[in-house]
Protein backbone atom coordinates (compact mmCIF):
# COMPACT_ATOMS: atom_id res chain seq x y z
CA UNK A 1 0.00 0.00 0.00
CA UNK A 2 3.37 1.99 0.26
CA UNK A 3 2.20 3.68 3.43
CA UNK A 4 -1.00 4.48 2.33
CA UNK A 5 -4.11 3.50 4.63
CA UNK A 6 -6.04 0.70 3.26
CA UNK A 7 -9.60 2.52 2.41
CA UNK A 8 -12.88 1.74 1.20
CA UNK A 9 -15.05 4.39 -1.48
CA UNK A 10 -18.41 5.22 -0.80
CA UNK A 11 -21.01 7.49 -2.76
CA UNK A 12 -24.22 8.87 -2.16
CA UNK A 13 -26.26 9.94 -5.19
CA UNK A 14 -28.72 13.01 -4.01
CA UNK A 15 -31.32 14.38 -6.27
CA UNK A 16 -28.91 17.19 -6.77
CA UNK A 17 -25.86 16.10 -6.46
CA UNK A 18 -23.39 13.03 -5.87
CA UNK A 19 -21.15 12.97 -3.09
CA UNK A 20 -18.10 10.85 -2.83
CA UNK A 21 -15.82 10.09 0.30
CA UNK A 22 -12.76 7.96 0.67
CA UNK A 23 -12.63 6.32 4.08
CA UNK A 24 -9.88 4.58 5.75
CA UNK A 25 -10.42 1.27 7.76
CA UNK A 26 -9.73 3.25 10.45
CA UNK A 27 -13.28 5.10 10.10
CA UNK A 28 -11.60 8.45 8.88
CA UNK A 29 -12.58 10.45 5.70
CA UNK A 30 -9.57 10.77 4.20
CA UNK A 31 -10.94 13.30 1.50
CA UNK A 32 -14.55 13.79 -0.28
CA UNK A 33 -15.46 15.32 -3.68
CA UNK A 34 -19.17 16.82 -4.19
CA UNK A 35 -20.54 17.12 -8.27
CA UNK A 36 -23.75 18.88 -9.09
CA UNK A 37 -26.02 16.77 -10.78
CA UNK A 38 -26.38 17.57 -14.91
CA UNK A 39 -29.61 16.19 -14.56
CA UNK A 40 -31.99 16.29 -11.26
CA UNK A 41 -34.37 13.47 -10.05
CA UNK A 42 -37.82 14.22 -9.79
CA UNK A 43 -40.36 12.94 -11.96
CA UNK A 44 -37.77 11.74 -14.62
CA UNK A 45 -33.85 12.26 -15.05
CA UNK A 46 -31.50 11.51 -17.69
CA UNK A 47 -29.33 7.56 -16.40
CA UNK A 48 -26.31 8.24 -18.37
CA UNK A 49 -26.00 11.61 -17.60
CA UNK A 50 -26.31 10.35 -13.90
CA UNK A 51 -23.57 7.38 -14.24
CA UNK A 52 -21.52 10.23 -15.83
CA UNK A 53 -21.76 12.52 -12.62
CA UNK A 54 -21.04 9.16 -10.34
CA UNK A 55 -17.56 8.77 -12.14
CA UNK A 56 -16.55 12.08 -12.30
CA UNK A 57 -17.13 12.62 -8.63
CA UNK A 58 -15.07 9.30 -8.34
CA UNK A 59 -12.33 10.59 -10.96
CA UNK A 60 -12.38 13.40 -8.73
CA UNK A 61 -11.90 11.36 -5.84
CA UNK A 62 -8.39 10.38 -6.88
CA UNK A 63 -7.91 7.03 -5.88
CA UNK A 64 -4.68 5.37 -5.36
CA UNK A 65 -4.15 2.53 -4.37
CA UNK A 66 -6.64 -0.14 -5.00
CA UNK A 67 -9.47 0.30 -2.41
CA UNK A 68 -10.79 -2.80 -0.67
CA UNK A 69 -14.52 -1.96 -2.31
CA UNK A 70 -16.74 0.70 -3.34
CA UNK A 71 -20.79 0.92 -2.33
CA UNK A 72 -23.06 3.60 -3.54
CA UNK A 73 -26.49 4.25 -2.23
CA UNK A 74 -28.88 6.64 -4.42
CA UNK A 75 -32.45 7.98 -4.09
CA UNK A 76 -35.60 5.32 -5.51
CA UNK A 77 -36.71 5.47 -8.43
CA UNK A 78 -36.47 3.12 -12.18
CA UNK A 79 -34.34 2.99 -14.95
CA UNK A 80 -35.61 0.53 -17.82
CA UNK A 81 -32.59 -0.52 -19.33
CA UNK A 82 -31.76 -3.64 -22.71
CA UNK A 83 -29.60 -6.09 -23.32
CA UNK A 84 -26.20 -3.98 -23.08
CA UNK A 85 -27.40 -2.50 -20.17
CA UNK A 86 -27.89 1.26 -21.96
CA UNK A 87 -31.00 2.60 -20.77
CA UNK A 88 -34.43 2.29 -22.74
CA UNK A 89 -36.11 5.55 -21.94
CA UNK A 90 -35.69 8.51 -19.51
CA UNK A 91 -34.97 7.06 -15.76
CA UNK A 92 -38.39 7.72 -12.92
CA UNK A 93 -37.38 9.35 -9.94
CA UNK A 94 -39.41 9.09 -6.99
CA UNK A 95 -42.07 11.06 -7.76
CA UNK A 96 -41.93 8.84 -11.04
CA UNK A 97 -46.00 8.51 -11.88
CA UNK A 98 -45.26 6.36 -15.29
CA UNK A 99 -47.94 3.96 -16.04
CA UNK A 100 -49.77 4.67 -12.61
CA UNK A 101 -53.27 4.99 -14.16
CA UNK A 102 -52.83 1.63 -15.68
CA UNK A 103 -52.32 0.09 -12.27
CA UNK A 104 -54.87 1.66 -10.69
CA UNK A 105 -57.01 -0.47 -13.69
CA UNK A 106 -54.93 -3.62 -12.78
CA UNK A 107 -58.06 -6.41 -11.20
CA UNK A 108 -58.50 -5.88 -7.88
CA UNK A 109 -56.96 -9.30 -6.58
CA UNK A 110 -53.62 -8.34 -8.39
CA UNK A 111 -53.33 -4.49 -6.87
CA UNK A 112 -54.64 -6.43 -2.85
CA UNK A 113 -51.78 -8.73 -3.60
CA UNK A 114 -49.29 -6.51 -4.34
CA UNK A 115 -50.02 -4.41 -1.20
CA UNK A 116 -50.52 -7.08 0.60
CA UNK A 117 -46.90 -8.51 0.42
CA UNK A 118 -45.24 -5.24 -0.19
CA UNK A 119 -46.55 -4.00 3.29
CA UNK A 120 -47.80 -1.21 1.66
CA UNK A 121 -50.77 1.59 2.66
CA UNK A 122 -51.45 2.68 -1.29
CA UNK A 123 -50.17 1.86 -4.76
CA UNK A 124 -47.80 4.21 -5.87
CA UNK A 125 -45.68 4.66 -9.36
CA UNK A 126 -42.11 2.72 -9.28
CA UNK A 127 -41.42 -0.44 -11.12
CA UNK A 128 -44.61 -2.08 -11.32
CA UNK A 129 -46.73 0.84 -12.90
CA UNK A 130 -43.38 1.60 -15.05
CA UNK A 131 -43.34 -2.20 -16.48
CA UNK A 132 -47.62 -1.58 -17.31
CA UNK A 133 -46.79 1.04 -19.32
CA UNK A 134 -43.55 -0.39 -21.42
CA UNK A 135 -45.83 -3.31 -21.94
CA UNK A 136 -48.72 -1.46 -23.18
CA UNK A 137 -46.68 0.92 -25.55
CA UNK A 138 -44.98 -1.58 -26.80
CA UNK A 139 -41.28 -0.33 -25.61
CA UNK A 140 -40.94 -3.39 -23.34
CA UNK A 141 -39.95 -5.53 -26.29
CA UNK A 142 -36.25 -3.55 -25.94
CA UNK A 143 -36.04 -4.07 -22.09
CA UNK A 144 -34.14 -6.58 -20.48
CA UNK A 145 -34.06 -5.47 -16.49
CA UNK A 146 -35.62 -3.07 -14.51
CA UNK A 147 -33.63 -1.77 -11.80
CA UNK A 148 -33.16 0.73 -9.29
CA UNK A 149 -30.77 4.30 -10.25
CA UNK A 150 -27.97 2.49 -7.68
CA UNK A 151 -28.71 -1.16 -9.11
CA UNK A 152 -28.62 0.73 -12.65
CA UNK A 153 -25.07 2.03 -10.99
CA UNK A 154 -24.08 -0.77 -10.49
CA UNK A 155 -24.86 -2.81 -13.24
CA UNK A 156 -23.05 -0.30 -15.47
CA UNK A 157 -19.73 -0.58 -13.36
CA UNK A 158 -19.93 -4.63 -12.62
CA UNK A 159 -22.10 -6.00 -16.04
CA UNK A 160 -24.37 -7.86 -12.93
CA UNK A 161 -27.67 -6.96 -12.02
CA UNK A 162 -29.26 -7.35 -8.85
CA UNK A 163 -31.81 -5.75 -6.39
CA UNK A 164 -30.81 -5.08 -2.72
CA UNK A 165 -33.76 -6.31 -1.08
CA UNK A 166 -34.97 -2.60 0.43
CA UNK A 167 -34.98 -0.87 -3.30
CA UNK A 168 -36.68 -3.98 -4.50
CA UNK A 169 -39.15 -3.38 -1.52
CA UNK A 170 -39.82 0.13 -3.27
CA UNK A 171 -41.07 -1.78 -6.59
CA UNK A 172 -44.67 -3.02 -5.12
CA UNK A 173 -43.49 -6.23 -6.79
CA UNK A 174 -41.28 -7.85 -3.69
CA UNK A 175 -43.16 -9.93 -0.86
CA UNK A 176 -41.38 -7.61 2.34
CA UNK A 177 -41.86 -10.21 4.31
CA UNK A 178 -39.46 -13.23 2.50
CA UNK A 179 -37.47 -10.80 0.26
CA UNK A 180 -38.84 -12.84 -2.91
CA UNK A 181 -40.03 -11.06 -5.95
CA UNK A 182 -44.45 -11.95 -6.56
CA UNK A 183 -43.95 -13.66 -9.52
CA UNK A 184 -47.22 -15.25 -9.82
CA UNK A 185 -48.85 -11.41 -9.32
CA UNK A 186 -46.41 -10.40 -11.88
CA UNK A 187 -47.17 -12.72 -14.67
CA UNK A 188 -51.38 -12.09 -13.80
CA UNK A 189 -50.53 -8.54 -15.07
CA UNK A 190 -48.60 -9.41 -17.98
CA UNK A 191 -45.28 -8.40 -16.92
CA UNK A 192 -42.23 -10.70 -17.54
CA UNK A 193 -40.63 -12.37 -14.73
CA UNK A 194 -37.31 -11.91 -16.30
CA UNK A 195 -37.34 -7.90 -15.98
CA UNK A 196 -36.43 -7.89 -12.09
CA UNK A 197 -32.65 -9.36 -11.47
CA UNK A 198 -31.82 -11.26 -8.02
CA UNK A 199 -32.39 -9.54 -5.00
CA UNK A 200 -29.59 -9.87 -2.49
CA UNK A 201 -28.68 -7.83 0.78
CA UNK A 202 -27.56 -4.56 0.81
CA UNK A 203 -24.08 -5.88 2.34
CA UNK A 204 -23.65 -8.42 -0.70
CA UNK A 205 -20.04 -8.05 -2.59
CA UNK A 206 -22.50 -8.24 -5.87
CA UNK A 207 -19.24 -8.01 -8.33
CA UNK A 208 -15.79 -6.79 -9.48
CA UNK A 209 -15.69 -3.35 -11.74
CA UNK A 210 -15.29 -4.25 -15.05
CA UNK A 211 -12.45 -2.66 -17.38
CA UNK A 212 -14.94 0.09 -18.89
CA UNK A 213 -15.91 0.75 -15.19
CA UNK A 214 -12.57 1.32 -14.17
CA UNK A 215 -11.87 3.54 -17.40
CA UNK A 216 -14.84 5.54 -16.33
CA UNK A 217 -14.27 5.76 -12.89
CA UNK A 218 -10.52 5.81 -12.32
CA UNK A 219 -10.86 3.16 -10.28
CA UNK A 220 -8.62 -0.37 -10.32
CA UNK A 221 -10.41 -2.79 -12.64
CA UNK A 222 -11.62 -5.79 -9.95
CA UNK A 223 -12.68 -3.35 -7.33
CA UNK A 224 -14.78 -5.39 -5.24
CA UNK A 225 -18.62 -3.24 -5.33
CA UNK A 226 -20.94 -4.03 -2.82
CA UNK A 227 -24.62 -4.02 -3.69
CA UNK A 228 -25.66 -1.01 -1.11
CA UNK A 229 -29.15 0.47 -0.86
CA UNK A 230 -31.51 3.35 -1.04
CA UNK A 231 -29.87 6.74 0.65
CA UNK A 232 -32.66 7.68 3.48
CA UNK A 233 -32.71 3.62 4.44
CA UNK A 234 -28.92 3.53 4.31
CA UNK A 235 -28.76 6.21 6.20
CA UNK A 236 -31.36 4.82 8.84
CA UNK A 237 -29.38 1.50 9.25
CA UNK A 238 -26.01 3.38 10.16
CA UNK A 239 -28.53 5.54 13.06
CA UNK A 240 -30.06 2.45 14.06
CA UNK A 241 -27.73 -0.43 13.58
CA UNK A 242 -29.86 -3.69 15.49
CA UNK A 243 -31.44 -1.17 18.13
CA UNK A 244 -34.98 -0.91 17.98
CA UNK A 245 -35.45 1.88 20.89
CA UNK A 246 -35.48 4.36 18.68
CA UNK A 247 -37.19 6.54 15.73
CA UNK A 248 -34.66 7.70 13.15
CA UNK A 249 -35.11 10.71 11.11
CA UNK A 250 -32.64 11.50 8.09
CA UNK A 251 -34.07 15.06 6.92
CA UNK A 252 -32.81 16.41 3.62
CA UNK A 253 -35.50 17.59 1.40
CA UNK A 254 -37.64 15.17 2.75
CA UNK A 255 -37.85 13.29 5.85
CA UNK A 256 -37.42 9.65 5.86
CA UNK A 257 -38.25 7.95 9.09
CA UNK A 258 -38.44 4.78 10.41
CA UNK A 259 -37.91 2.25 13.08
CA UNK A 260 -37.32 -1.41 13.66
CA UNK A 261 -39.80 -3.95 13.99
CA UNK A 262 -38.87 -7.50 14.32
CA UNK A 263 -42.30 -8.85 12.58
CA UNK A 264 -43.43 -6.92 9.64
CA UNK A 265 -47.07 -7.80 10.48
CA UNK A 266 -46.96 -5.78 13.71
CA UNK A 267 -46.15 -2.66 12.13
CA UNK A 268 -48.25 0.19 12.63
CA UNK A 269 -50.89 0.76 10.12
CA UNK A 270 -49.77 3.97 7.72
CA UNK A 271 -46.56 2.84 7.67
CA UNK A 272 -43.73 1.50 5.06
CA UNK A 273 -42.62 -1.90 5.85
CA UNK A 274 -38.83 -2.50 4.33
CA UNK A 275 -36.23 -5.31 5.06
CA UNK A 276 -33.63 -3.23 7.23
CA UNK A 277 -30.38 -3.59 6.02
CA UNK A 278 -29.80 -4.94 8.93
CA UNK A 279 -30.38 -9.05 8.00
CA UNK A 280 -33.58 -10.67 9.72
CA UNK A 281 -34.90 -7.11 10.96
CA UNK A 282 -37.56 -4.34 9.42
CA UNK A 283 -38.24 -1.37 9.67
CA UNK A 284 -41.76 0.59 9.50
CA UNK A 285 -42.16 4.00 8.69
CA UNK A 286 -41.42 6.15 5.50
CA UNK A 287 -40.97 9.29 3.84
CA UNK A 288 -42.70 12.21 4.64
CA UNK A 289 -43.37 14.13 1.06
CA UNK A 290 -41.16 17.53 1.07
CA UNK A 291 -40.52 18.80 4.22
CA UNK A 292 -36.85 20.56 4.47
CA UNK A 293 -37.11 21.05 0.61
CA UNK A 294 -40.75 23.57 1.05
CA UNK A 295 -38.81 25.16 4.02
CA UNK A 296 -36.00 25.67 0.64
CA UNK A 297 -38.55 26.88 -1.70
CA UNK A 298 -39.98 29.88 1.29
CA UNK A 299 -36.17 30.36 1.80
CA UNK A 300 -36.09 31.08 -2.02
CA UNK A 301 -38.90 33.26 -2.22
CA UNK A 302 -38.66 35.21 0.87
CA UNK A 303 -34.83 35.54 1.25
CA UNK A 304 -32.61 34.26 4.60
CA UNK A 305 -32.74 34.65 8.02
CA UNK A 306 -30.04 34.08 10.25
CA UNK A 307 -30.92 31.48 13.13
CA UNK A 308 -31.16 34.21 16.34
CA UNK A 309 -33.76 35.82 14.53
CA UNK A 310 -35.53 32.01 14.05
CA UNK A 311 -35.57 31.60 17.62
CA UNK A 312 -37.10 34.62 18.54
CA UNK A 313 -40.41 33.76 16.55
CA UNK A 314 -42.53 32.36 19.18
CA UNK A 315 -44.37 29.27 18.71
CA UNK A 316 -46.97 29.07 16.26
CA UNK A 317 -45.23 32.04 13.95
CA UNK A 318 -47.57 34.37 14.92
CA UNK A 319 -50.87 32.49 13.72
CA UNK A 320 -48.99 32.08 10.58
CA UNK A 321 -48.97 28.41 9.60
CA UNK A 322 -47.16 26.74 6.28
CA UNK A 323 -48.40 23.69 5.36
CA UNK A 324 -45.69 21.68 2.99
CA UNK A 325 -46.93 19.32 1.39
CA UNK A 326 -45.87 20.67 -2.39
CA UNK A 327 -45.60 17.07 -3.98
CA UNK A 328 -47.99 15.68 -1.78
CA UNK A 329 -48.30 14.17 1.22
CA UNK A 330 -46.78 11.06 2.09
CA UNK A 331 -46.35 8.80 5.22
CA UNK A 332 -48.51 8.69 7.58
CA UNK A 333 -51.16 9.91 5.64
CA UNK A 334 -50.60 9.23 1.73
CA UNK A 335 -52.57 11.80 0.43
CA UNK A 336 -50.84 12.60 -3.29
CA UNK A 337 -53.30 15.30 -4.33
CA UNK A 338 -51.96 17.44 -1.29
CA UNK A 339 -50.22 20.56 -2.13
CA UNK A 340 -48.59 22.80 -0.06
CA UNK A 341 -50.36 26.33 1.45
CA UNK A 342 -49.76 29.22 3.26
CA UNK A 343 -52.49 30.91 6.13
CA UNK A 344 -52.66 33.35 8.40
CA UNK A 345 -50.26 35.89 6.86
CA UNK A 346 -50.77 39.43 7.44
CA UNK A 347 -48.45 42.66 7.37
CA UNK A 348 -47.03 41.79 10.80
CA UNK A 349 -45.34 38.73 9.01
CA UNK A 350 -41.87 38.92 7.46
CA UNK A 351 -38.90 36.04 6.37
CA UNK A 352 -38.41 35.04 10.02
CA UNK A 353 -41.58 34.58 10.75
CA UNK A 354 -42.28 32.61 7.04
CA UNK A 355 -39.24 30.56 7.09
CA UNK A 356 -39.72 30.16 11.32
CA UNK A 357 -43.98 28.62 9.84
CA UNK A 358 -42.07 26.57 7.15
CA UNK A 359 -40.09 24.76 9.58
CA UNK A 360 -42.94 23.94 12.08
CA UNK A 361 -44.84 22.75 9.29
CA UNK A 362 -42.19 20.26 8.14
CA UNK A 363 -41.61 19.46 12.61
CA UNK A 364 -45.22 18.95 12.46
CA UNK A 365 -45.37 16.84 9.87
CA UNK A 366 -42.63 14.98 11.78
CA UNK A 367 -44.74 14.84 14.44
CA UNK A 368 -47.25 13.23 13.19
CA UNK A 369 -45.04 10.38 11.60
CA UNK A 370 -43.56 9.79 15.00
CA UNK A 371 -46.65 9.22 16.61
CA UNK A 372 -47.81 6.80 14.64
CA UNK A 373 -44.47 5.23 15.07
CA UNK A 374 -44.61 5.69 18.65
CA UNK A 375 -48.03 6.73 20.13
CA UNK A 376 -47.11 6.17 24.01
CA UNK A 377 -44.45 9.21 22.77
CA UNK A 378 -41.43 7.18 24.38
CA UNK A 379 -39.09 6.74 22.00
CA UNK A 380 -36.10 9.12 21.42
CA UNK A 381 -35.50 10.58 17.55
CA UNK A 382 -32.49 10.17 16.06
CA UNK A 383 -31.80 13.26 14.06
CA UNK A 384 -29.38 13.53 11.15
CA UNK A 385 -29.28 15.04 7.39
CA UNK A 386 -29.09 18.40 6.25
CA UNK A 387 -31.62 20.37 8.58
CA UNK A 388 -29.63 18.38 11.22
CA UNK A 389 -26.49 20.89 10.82
CA UNK A 390 -29.20 23.66 12.37
CA UNK A 391 -29.22 23.32 16.27
CA UNK A 392 -32.11 26.04 16.45
CA UNK A 393 -34.00 23.35 14.13
CA UNK A 394 -32.74 20.09 16.32
CA UNK A 395 -34.29 21.99 19.64
CA UNK A 396 -37.84 22.65 17.69
CA UNK A 397 -37.99 19.38 16.94
CA UNK A 398 -37.18 18.40 20.45
CA UNK A 399 -39.93 21.03 21.57
CA UNK A 400 -42.73 19.74 18.74
CA UNK A 401 -42.13 16.53 19.03
CA UNK A 402 -42.15 16.29 23.15
CA UNK A 403 -38.99 13.93 22.64
CA UNK A 404 -35.33 13.43 23.40
CA UNK A 405 -33.46 14.46 19.92
CA UNK A 406 -30.29 12.96 19.74
CA UNK A 407 -28.22 14.44 17.07
CA UNK A 408 -25.81 12.91 14.84
CA UNK A 409 -22.16 14.54 15.25
CA UNK A 410 -22.20 14.28 11.34
CA UNK A 411 -25.07 14.90 9.14
CA UNK A 412 -24.28 12.97 6.18
CA UNK A 413 -25.21 9.84 7.41
CA UNK A 414 -26.05 8.47 3.63
CA UNK A 415 -21.99 8.73 2.87
CA UNK A 416 -20.77 7.35 6.06
CA UNK A 417 -23.65 4.72 5.85
CA UNK A 418 -22.83 3.79 2.46
CA UNK A 419 -18.76 3.25 3.66
CA UNK A 420 -20.39 1.33 6.87
CA UNK A 421 -22.04 -1.25 4.14
CA UNK A 422 -18.67 -1.70 2.13
CA UNK A 423 -16.86 -1.84 5.84
CA UNK A 424 -19.54 -4.90 6.91
CA UNK A 425 -19.43 -6.49 2.92
CA UNK A 426 -15.75 -7.32 3.20
CA UNK A 427 -15.83 -8.54 6.71
CA UNK A 428 -13.61 -5.25 8.12
CA UNK A 429 -15.91 -5.29 10.97
CA UNK A 430 -19.00 -7.41 12.03
CA UNK A 431 -22.63 -5.89 11.96
CA UNK A 432 -23.45 -1.94 11.25
CA UNK A 433 -22.83 -1.20 15.31
CA UNK A 434 -19.59 -1.76 15.07
CA UNK A 435 -19.55 0.59 11.48
CA UNK A 436 -20.92 3.28 13.35
CA UNK A 437 -18.45 2.75 16.23
CA UNK A 438 -15.47 2.73 13.70
CA UNK A 439 -16.26 5.34 11.59
CA UNK A 440 -16.73 7.85 15.17
CA UNK A 441 -20.44 8.88 14.88
CA UNK A 442 -21.80 9.76 18.02
CA UNK A 443 -24.56 11.78 18.91
CA UNK A 444 -25.50 15.10 21.30
CA UNK A 445 -28.70 15.18 23.42
CA UNK A 446 -30.94 18.17 22.73
CA UNK A 447 -34.15 17.83 25.82
CA UNK A 448 -37.33 19.65 24.75
CA UNK A 449 -38.11 22.89 26.62
CA UNK A 450 -41.31 21.80 28.82
CA UNK A 451 -43.01 25.50 28.19
CA UNK A 452 -42.48 24.91 24.58
CA UNK A 453 -43.30 21.53 24.33
CA UNK A 454 -46.95 22.69 26.02
CA UNK A 455 -46.89 25.95 23.80
CA UNK A 456 -46.31 23.17 20.76
CA UNK A 457 -49.40 20.69 21.56
CA UNK A 458 -51.81 23.64 21.22
CA UNK A 459 -50.20 25.06 18.15
CA UNK A 460 -50.02 21.33 16.72
CA UNK A 461 -53.74 20.77 17.49
CA UNK A 462 -54.28 24.36 15.81
CA UNK A 463 -52.45 23.90 12.59
CA UNK A 464 -53.69 20.12 11.68
CA UNK A 465 -57.34 21.74 12.10
CA UNK A 466 -56.31 24.73 9.76
CA UNK A 467 -55.14 21.92 7.12
CA UNK A 468 -58.07 20.10 7.08
CA UNK A 469 -60.01 23.31 6.35
CA UNK A 470 -57.73 24.82 3.67
CA UNK A 471 -58.61 24.11 0.17
CA UNK A 472 -55.09 23.42 -1.30
CA UNK A 473 -54.65 20.36 1.44
CA UNK A 474 -57.76 18.04 0.31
Amino acid sequence: MSGREPAVVAVDVGTSAVRSGLFGLSGRLLRSVRVARTSGAGDLFDADELLADVATSLRELAVEPRPRALCVSAHIGTVAVDARLEPVLPGGGWSDTRGLDLLHRAPEESRTALLTAARRPALTGGAVALALALAESGAGERVRSLLSPKDFLVARLTGHTAWDTVDAAYTLASDVGDRTWQREVLRSLGIPENWFAPQVEPTAVVGELRRDGAHRTGLPEGTPVVCGGPDGSVGIGLLLGDDPSGIADVAGTTDVMARLVHDPARAPHGAVVNPAVVPGRWTAGGATGMTGGAVARWRSLVGAADEESLRAVPPGSRDLFVFPGLSGERFPRWRPATRGSITGQSLEHGPAEILRAAQEGASFTVREGADVLDPDRELPLLFAGGSARSAQVAQLRADVLGRVVHVASDPDVTLLGSAALALVGIGEVRDLDGARERLGLTFGEVTPDARRALRYDEVFARWTAARESCSGAV
